[in-house]
């Protein structure tokens, strides 16, 4: 491969790798206070969540970089605090990736910290445990298998985004250049084997996580059922 190729997927890596981190960092509370929560804002704050599942990715990417533009409210902050303007910049695409990858880290954790029994965290309280030392000691190891899905989900749906990357970091060489925009970049070229070869690679990602996936969640056989 080209030192182009290359440098497109680090930056995959690089992009997909720190979005992954800031999803989970910032997904895990929020999929806790969705588990938990009986607020009357709870089905908002999930159909808030959920929009990017249904929203085109272009609708979603359009409005961002009104929001992240010079006249945005985002773009006017990042200004004023000196950070510049995000849009095609790779601070631009991790914030647009982590935005549009949400839900996919979001809905596996909740559904992770919803399977939790009631009794075990009632347990711990009557042991005198706070809230947050129930969330770090009880919820988190429980909530292990959602968290492996999450991140799965979460690197590998940051890895094949292209509408909203595209529309927040365009096709900046060495900056926003992403393994998607490339293989668009290919075929607009007329470089279809240069996009055969990134396209084969991705779909052989696809495949590796849906493995990784089915396995990471099969439930354990049974050690004292009958065997065949």
């Amino acid at each position: 491969m080209s030192p182009a190729t290359w440098t497109t997927l680090r930056l995959t890596a690089e992009l997909a790798g720190l979005s992954t981190l800031l999803l989970l960092l910032l997904g895990a509370p929020l999929a806790w206070w969705l588990a938990r929560t009986r607020s009357a804002f709870k089905p908002v704050a999930a159909a808030l969540v959920a929009m990017p599942l249904v929203l085109p990715p272009s609708v979603l990417g359009f409005y961002l970089l009104l929001l992240m533009g010079p006249q945005g409210a985002v773009g006017q902050f990042t200004q004023w605090l000196g950070l510049g303007r995000l849009p095609f910049t790779f601070a631009g695409l991790v914030v647009a990736s982590v935005i549009y990858s949400l839900p996919f880290v979001v809905q596996p954790l909740q559904q992770a910290f919803e399977a939790i029994p009631e009794r075990l965290l009632e347990a711990a309280a009557t042991l005198r445990a706070s809230p947050l030392d129930r969330f770090f000691s009880v919820a988190l190891p429980l909530a292990r298998p959602g968290f492996v899905t999450a991140s799965v989900l979460g690197f590998a749906h940051t890895v094949g985004e292209f509408g909203v990357v595209l529309m927040i970091g365009g096709n900046i060489a060495g900056q926003t250049r992403v393994l998607s925009v490339a293989v668009y970049e290919h075929v607009e070229a007329s470089e279809f084997a240069e996009a055969h070869r990134l396209a084969a690679g991705m779909l052989v990602f696809a495949l590796v996580v849906l493995v990784t996936l089915y396995v990471a969640n099969r439930p354990p056989r049974d050690a004292t059922g009958p065997s065949r």
